[in-house]
């Protein structure tokens, strides 16, 4: 069988790290995905989607994001049910992270005095942003030189 769902989309709210009884590290928060139709003259609408992450997955979401940021998950669907006040019953459906990831490039005052005439890029694959130009203008003080070895295997 196959579950696999990915989602990208802001946080509605800064995501809140719980502990259960056992104390597995635990947080709930909900991302507002846009649809990617949208009726002409209209606003584009948007779903409220319920994430719940697990262990170190909810350590890192709750320590590295925050209210309104862009964000992918992927994960699987788990669906649930309960009987409600009226004695109605309700079926409910998460998304179980497996993994979230930035999904877009970090605001900081870092970034921001560096050289302004390089794009800022926003999208999945630029997740975890650093800027290349202190590689560009000729600093090498985080690379040391690897030694010659005629013994390696390959």
């Amino acid at each position: 069988m196959l579950n696999i769902a990915v989602l990208m989309g802001r946080l509605t709210a800064d995501p809140e790290l719980r502990h259960t009884p056992n104390g597995v590290a635990v947080t709930r928060f909900t991302l507002a995905v846009e649809r990617t139709y949208v009726k002409s003259g209209a606003e584009r609408q948007a779903d409220f989607i319920d994430i719940v992450a697990w262990r170190n997955t909810a350590e890192f979401v709750s320590k590295y994001f925050h209210k309104g940021q862009l964000v992918a998950v992927d994960g699987s669907i788990q669906t649930g049910s309960y009987q409600d006040k009226d004695g109605n019953k309700r079926r409910t459906f998460e998304i179980v992270a497996s993994n979230v990831h930035f999904a877009e490039p970090k605001r900081d005052s870092y970034n921001d005095n560096m050289n302004n005439n390089q794009p800022e890029y926003s999208g999945f694959n630029e997740g975890v942003s650093t800027s290349a130009s202190s590689y560009e203008n000729g600093s090498n003080e985080d690379f040391q030189e690897v030694p010659s070895d005629d013994d390696l295997p390959f």
